[in-house]
């Protein structure tokens, strides 16, 4: 069954959930063993600046032990702070939880476009690595289309938001207008593209990209219309900034406290705001000891982010409540499939039992003409379809509490062998689409 265990922006402060982020060029190796890890059989995993969720279909008995294991060995993380913060979803909640955090009802900001393109990329990476199945696709598949479902029949995605958004509205919040001051961006990735974006439209006339790779902050720097800045040069450029917005992917700081010392006696005492929207964050703490240097960083930003989010708390209330239809829509799905193995064992035992009594009784008959040869097989398997109709229409129909007691009396009764558990942990039948199965003529 789905079972999601992680920890987001309200269960972890920023400090241990930069421990637990993957790095984006490391997801694709860990999901790999992930999914080798005991129990496991299939696995995802979700990294953002807000939240890391191992999504994975196992055994829920050994699942918050095996979890926690792995995520000790990949991150730099004691389980003291990974008992006190994570959660552990198993099968309804897991599954709610995951389609709350496509369709950005689990955000820091409520209706954020940005997560539903990172839920996708970690599925897609999850499909390079070969550790999603057919349970976990059609898990994100459905989350997909709940996101769709939100984001057209509520309001919930007007005016978007993003934490870039929050960021420069706290540094129109600092400085009044912006028109007049000079911003620094340091990355050159999505979050930094859309910060930049804001800030041309509060009116920022000059901007400096500084980045690790030159090329991609000279394209950012043009497409900005701003002017990039060699990254080696980084701290003696940042002498001419008010405002300097950190989102890189380092796992290491990239402006330490000292920088920001020799930053401010350039600057003479004017003072400078540091907003920093990187996880792992991109600037040392200690930087807001230094005398006429401010820093902000993502758990600074959610009371402005609460602040504007009463429009949205408003649509949530819809929601919810299609995300509550879709989840139990999807667990129906996943119960009907309880039977599927059944069917086609119970398909298959009957119509051989019928082949074999027609082939030993077959010399009683005589020499039959073809016509009359293909007539007693319709016969025999018109009667044998007639007979199986109301036991597949139970089969189907279980998917209540019973469902499972139903499943083992129609074997019972017609002595099919209980099948093997499965790899996913889940036992019983098992849990994926039932391969085609041949309808023989006059079936109903």
């Amino acid at each position: 069954m789905p079972i999601v265990y992680g920890m987001n922006h309200s269960s972890a402060p920023l400090p241990v959930r930069e421990k637990v982020a993957f790095p984006p060029q490391a997801l694709l190796d860990a999901m790999a063993r992930l999914k080798c890890a005991d129990g496991v059989a299939e696995a995802l995993i979700l990294s953002t600046c807000n939240r890391t969720d191992l999504i994975v279909q196992m055994s829920p008995e050994k699942a918050a032990g095996v979890l926690t294991a792995f995520l000790m060995r990949e991150r730099p993380v004691s389980g003291e702070e990974l008992e006190r913060h994570c959660y552990l979803h198993v099968e309804r909640e897991a599954v709610r939880h995951v389609f709350r955090t496509a369709a950005s009802l689990d955000s820091m900001v409520v209706g954020e476009p940005q997560i539903l393109g990172q839920v996708k990329e970690a599925y897609a990476l999850a499909g390079q690595s070969g550790s999603i199945g057919p349970v976990l696709d059609g898990l994100l598949r459905r989350a997909f289309s709940v996101a769709k479902r939100v984001r057209t029949e509520t309001g919930i995605a007007r005016h978007p938001v993003s934490i870039a958004y929050a960021a420069v509205g706290l540094a129109r919040d600092i400085f009044g207008e912006l028109a007049d001051r000079t911003v620094m961006i340091l990355g050159a990735g999505k979050m930094a593209r859309l910060a930049a974006e804001h800030l041309i439209g509060s009116g920022v006339s000059s901007i400096l990209v500084a980045n690790r790779s030159y090329q991609n902050a000279d394209e950012l720097a043009r497409v900005l219309g701003g002017r990039s800045v060699p990254f080696d040069r980084r701290l003696q450029e940042m002498e001419k900034a008010d405002i300097v917005i950190t989102s890189t992917a380092s796992p290491q700081p990239i402006v330490s406290r000292e920088d920001a010392q020799s930053v401010s006696r350039a600057r003479r005492g004017r003072p400078i705001f540091f907003i920093d929207i990187a996880v792992p964050r991109d600037v040392d703490p200690g930087v807001n000891e230094v005398d006429n240097v401010y820093l902000y960083d993502l758990d600074d930003l959610q009371g402005l982010v609460r602040a504007g989010g009463d429009e949205r708390r408003k649509e949530m209330v819809v929601a919810e409540k299609i995300v509550d239809q879709e989840t139990e829509a999807y667990l129906g799905w996943m119960k009907s499939l309880q039977a599927a193995p059944t069917i086609v064992a119970l398909r298959q035992h009957v119509h051989d039992m019928a082949e074999h009594e027609v082939s030993r009784h077959r010399a009683r008959l005589g020499a039959l003409s073809p016509a009359q040869e293909d007539a007693l097989r319709q016969m025999v398997a018109s009667l044998v379809n007639k007979l199986l109709h109301f036991p597949t229409l139970a089969l189907k129909r279980s998917v209540g509490e019973d469902g499972a007691g139903r499943v083992e009396l129609i074997r019972e009764i017609f002595g099919i062998e209980p099948p093997s558990k499965t790899a996913s942990g889940g036992g019983g039948d098992a849990a994926t689409e039932p391969a085609e199965i041949t309808v023989r003529r006059d079936e109903r």
